[in-house]
């Protein structure tokens, strides 16, 4: 790793620096967990983990903040996990991207790459040692998993936190070339559309499904303690009911089981888990709760309903393509759609990650299938969103254009070109226009001769010098 220089009093290499940070990052988000698998255990002493399986917990509970599936013995692999908790390692990670930038001695942004790498590496080391460490007969997490998304996570939330230690956000978002910062813009303004409707249709749905919700928390029964630790678990699993939320917006839909689907058109479901969050499920999706378990039937969703919630992806398009034409520099009006369709296409690329993210299974049987499609959501996605943005991109530029043409005038008349001269001999002015009037000119008018010294020879001798 480049040694850098740092400032006074430090004199520690960058790599060193990164490992201390790496270790104070991870046993900072440790010992947050590891209170709340505390706490879990002293209000279910029952459990009969002890101890040591208190620790196990709370390491796998970190795995799981970094989004690493395990499997369960006799269960399957589980790999639907809160988005949630993703914020904890996260916002840890970020600052520890700034202390390493401060106190290693980065002084230019082009250093920042080698800061987040020198934190994401042991990062990542420790991430794969407390796999090992917590896999165990009731649990055994990713080893794959478990270093490379540790990795990525530091490489990025640590990259972005040293970036801005250095510089605010709009320098940096100037280093970005016009046609790039404007694809940027449209593509956060269609996803801040997207997230707004998500957000308000999930927590709409929760709001009306309030007597069902407090159905399955009486099933449940979990006491103070674990009534708070229920609530801290529902929170972390919002981003990932806002996601559903929006592949339900974008037409997809999302399925909770083999052969289930949960869409604008009408919902297939099955059994489902005693987890109140589930209770925001569509309307008529569940009409009961019984033995600890929801259970849906086939229905659909009012008409006016499915066509207003599959309206707000083109409503995202829309403001999209506005935004990326007011910060884009002037393009031709055949080439503004296709930006407007690219700025729907990137939109669709990160929907389709968050949407595989958001989803996952929940053992090898009838729950192997839950959440949306990735590749599904972002080519829906993609085809909507960009087909909107395309067509107010190229009518936002044309409108642009013409108003530019507008305001600068009619242009101004060129000079007309002077009409040619002809001279003709023959008594009259020296030179006339050919505007279809000949003046005849008297070639000897002007006519002086001159002697070898330049001296004016005296005139000659006519009529009409004499007196």
């Amino acid at each position: 790793m480049t040694r850098l220089a740092a400032p006074s009093g430090t004199g520690r290499p960058l790599a060193v620096t990164g490992a201390i940070a790496a270790c104070a990052a991870a046993g900072t988000g440790l010992a947050v967990l590891t209170m709340l698998a505390l706490a879990g255990f002293i209000a279910a002493p029952h459990a009969g983990i002890g101890l040591p399986g208190v620790l196990r917990t709370a390491a796998l509970l970190w795995l799981i903040g970094h989004h690493v599936g395990f499997a369960l013995p006799g269960v399957g692999r589980i790999g639907m996990l809160p988005l949630g908790l993703v914020l904890l390692p996260g916002a840890l990670l970020w600052r520890a991207g700034r202390w390493v930038v401060r106190t290693g001695g980065v002084r230019r942004l082009r250093y920042v790459g080698y800061a987040a790498l020198a934190l994401a590496v042991p990062y990542a080391m420790v991430a794969a040692a407390l796999a090992l460490a917590s896999s165990w007969a009731r649990a055994a997490p990713s080893l794959p998993q478990a270093v490379v998304c540790p990795f990525l996570l530091a490489l990025v939330a640590g990259g972005l936190g040293g970036a801005r230690a250095l510089a605010p956000w709009h320098q940096l978002a100037g280093l970005l070339g016009d046609r790039l910062r404007s694809l940027t813009a449209g593509t956060a303004g269609a996803l801040a559309v997207l997230a707004a409707a998500g957000s308000l249709l999930a927590g709409a749905s929760l709001v009306l499904h309030l007597g069902e919700f407090k159905a399955v928390d009486a099933i449940l029964a979990p006491g103070p303690v674990g009534a708070l630790l229920l609530l801290l678990a529902q929170l972390a699993y919002v981003p990932n009911a806002v996601v559903w939320a929006i592949s339900f917006t974008l037409g997809p839909g999302f399925a909770f089981g083999t052969g289930t689907v949960i869409a604008p058109t009408g919902s297939a479901l099955g059994s489902l888990p005693s987890f109140p969050l589930l209770a925001a499920l569509p309307p008529e999706a569940h009409p009961g709760a019984a033995a600890g378990v929801l259970t849906g039937v086939h229905h659909g969703i009012a008409p006016w309903l499915s066509m207003a919630v599959l309206v707000v992806p083109y409503l995202a398009g829309v403001l999209g393509g506005l935004l990326m034409t007011r910060a884009a520099p002037a393009a031709a009006l055949e080439t503004a759609p296709l930006w407007g369709f690219a700025c729907g296409a990137l939109t669709g690329c990160v929907l389709g990650v968050l949407a595989a993210f958001a989803g996952g299974p929940l053992g090898d049987g009838r729950l192997a299938a839950v959440g949306p499609s990735g590749w599904q959501v972002g080519a829906v996605a993609s085809l909507e969103v960009g087909v909107a943005a395309a067509v107010t991109a190229g009518i936002a530029n044309w409108r642009r254009q013409r108003a530019v043409t507008a305001s600068a005038g009619p242009a101004a008349a060129p000079p007309r070109p002077r009409p040619a001269t002809r001279t003709v001999p023959g008594p009259g002015p020296v030179t006339a226009t050919d505007d279809g009037h000949t003046i005849y000119v008297n070639p000897w008018a002007g006519a002086e001769d001159q002697d070898s010294a330049g001296a004016r020879a005296p005139a000659p001798h006519r009529p009409s010098s004499l007196p």
